[in-house]
């Protein structure tokens, strides 16, 4: 039988043969970048650190980093370090306090008039600051087995009216179940508006594709994208054109920042950041600490 596996792969969305591609090796991604594996500090606690929350980053935002730049701030945002692995007085792993307010799988109802589902665990890049990396998402039951109980929760609480997709990352989800997600909330009458929080666009902007757009200009609610960049040398010309063709299908878009040490933690860098969201037409909007 001959091997079907070249035209499966030729099938999927450029996106996703990305994603396949995303590095995974920090020793990899040091000689990518011409820096010394010495970077990593203690080799075995850096590997610990990489076991307990893999490293992952596609190629399109390795190639904003600045090669030889130890101290690069997009660099500092997904390489493992050994320090990860050191104990921090006050840290606790769920520091929103989620575990208490999943009324249902897969659902957080924390606030009045909005909620959030838990698409997916999956990210296109993983931030070794994500305050959910230790969200319990097999509990939790993200992804389409958990629509059900979801849904019914939404459609029975009438003050709920946005309703914001999450994960993980909820674009790295094919479009074709983004969609029937899409079309099952918009079935829900006092659901205003859609919300996604998403870093892909930023991170692989060839996720902005013409199924995405699709879904998002067809369905009923008022869509709201907010991406989440944190220094302004991650928003290249390929980020504003992908933004460009997001404000095209009139999705409203915001941006979340983490205020980050060593990566914006200067008011010239904010300053910096909130001109290329700006001209990228995104509104800054969350500065998290």
């Amino acid at each position: 039988m001959p091997d079907r596996r070249p035209m499966i792969a030729r099938t999927l969305p450029s996106w996703q043969r990305s994603l396949a591609t995303a590095v995974s090796d920090p020793f990899r991604l040091l000689e990518l970048l011409d820096l010394p594996v010495g970077l990593l500090g203690d080799r075995v606690r850096a590997e610990e650190a990489r076991a307990h929350f893999p490293l992952r980053v596609p190629l399109a935002f390795v190639r904003r980093m600045r090669p030889g730049d130890p101290d690069d701030p997009l660099l500092r945002q997904v390489l493992p370090l050994d320090r990860e692995t050191e104990p921090a007085p006050g840290f606790v792993t769920d520091p929103l306090a989620e575990s208490v307010a999943l009324p249902v799988p897969g659902l957080l109802h924390k606030y009045r008039g909005r909620a959030l589902m838990v698409v997916t665990g999956a990210c296109g890049v993983h931030c070794r600051y994500c305050f959910r990396r230790h969200f319990p998402y097999g509990e939790a039951s993200p992804g389409r087995s958990a629509w059900d109980g979801a849904l019914s929760y939404l459609a029975e609480d009438p003050a709920i009216e946005e309703v914001i997709l999450s994960g993980g990352d909820p674009l790295a989800v094919s479009d074709g179940l983004l969609a029937e997600l899409a079309a099952r909330l918009e079935a829900i009458p006092h659901l205003k508006r859609l919300r996604v929080h998403t870093r892909m666009p930023v991170v692989l902007p060839e996720r902005v594709d013409e199924a995405l757009l699709g879904w998002l200009d067809a369905c009923r609610l008022r869509p709201v994208l907010v991406i989440h960049t944190n220094h302004p040398r991650e928003i290249d010309d390929d980020v504003v054109a992908a933004m460009a063709r997001l404000s095209g299908a009139g999705v409203l878009l915001l941006n979340q920042a983490v205020l980050l040490r060593g990566v914006n933690d200067r008011e010239d860098t904010l300053r910096e950041l909130s001109e290329r969201c700006f001209e990228a037409g995104v509104l800054p909007y969350y500065l998290h600490l």
